[in-house]
């Protein structure tokens, strides 16, 4: 593929000849250490071996919109794989998937979803958005509306990097999310650092005052994970439990898992 093209253009050709590949990395239980779902993660692989860094080209397809036909191409993609693997491994395997700011508000976003569960007999309440603080706020009585049609098909919403935004707490107790996310930038330090770990026990006291689960992100070592547990943080993602893997390792994961159950 020539790199003469703009990028645009490499990526609409790259989803035409089936470049991109989705990774997928664990969602862990913290009280169990279950894994009970994945975060579906575009990567796109070159022919060096090397990966274009995602926050690279992602900004790219938000900026052209392109980020609407990869990010369905996601959605659509990992739905049929984790029902493949929920049938056979005999597991309720959530998904996690990331919406863009285009896919939040584009017009055609409830009936794409509708359609790409349909098709592979998925349970919309095995599927979960993650919709970053900096989205939710752009147009915060819009997305409340947007958020409330996928809630009412009986999918999870979940608002990522939470802490890293400018979320106004007026609006967090309007937003019909189910789950907060606390950004790795928060995680990284704990438990060393004592503003971390006031920021990480605020975010998870309000979140629970709120009806709220909490996730953590960027979970890198036994101390992180003991700590996040003991305060009552549900889940986790992260090194410690598992990088972002392709399809076929990722099968192996759980195979592994299902074999020692």
């Amino acid at each position: 593929m020539s790199y003469r093209l703009p990028m645009h253009q490499r990526m609409a050709n790259a989803l035409s000849y089936g470049e991109f590949r989705i990774f997928y990395q664990p969602v862990v239980d913290l009280q169990t250490g279950a894994v009970v779902g994945v975060e579906a993660l575009c990567r796109w692989p070159q022919r060096d071996d090397t990966f274009t860094a995602p926050e690279t080209f992602i900004a790219q397809a938000e900026t052209s919109g392109f980020i609407v036909q990869l990010g369905e191409w996601v959605m659509r993609s990992s739905i049929e794989q984790v029902r493949q693997w929920q049938q056979r491994f005999n597991t309720p395997l959530g998904l996690a998937v990331n919406l863009s700011g285009r896919q939040f508000l584009h017009y055609n976003l409830v009936k794409s979803i509708e359609d790409a569960t349909r098709a592979v007999t998925f349970a919309p309440q095995s599927l979960e958005f993650e919709i970053t603080e900096s989205v939710a706020m752009h147009n915060a009585e819009d997305s409340i509306g947007i958020m409330r049609q996928l809630k009412a098909l009986g999918i999870s919403l979940a608002l990522d990097d939470f802490g890293t935004g400018y979320s106004s707490l007026a609006y967090l107790k309007r937003f019909p999310i189910d789950k907060l996310k606390i950004d790795k930038a928060f995680v990284r330090d704990i438990p060393d650092d004592n503003n971390d770990l006031a920021i990480v026990s605020a975010i998870i006291a309000m979140a629970h005052a709120l009806d709220l689960r909490v996730q953590a992100e960027g979970v890198e070592t036994e101390a992180q994970m003991e700590f996040l547990r003991d305060i009552g943080c549900e889940y986790a993602q992260g090194y410690l439990f598992g990088r972002a893997l392709p399809s076929e390792d990722f099968a192996l994961l759980l195979a592994e898992r299902a074999a020692s159950r």
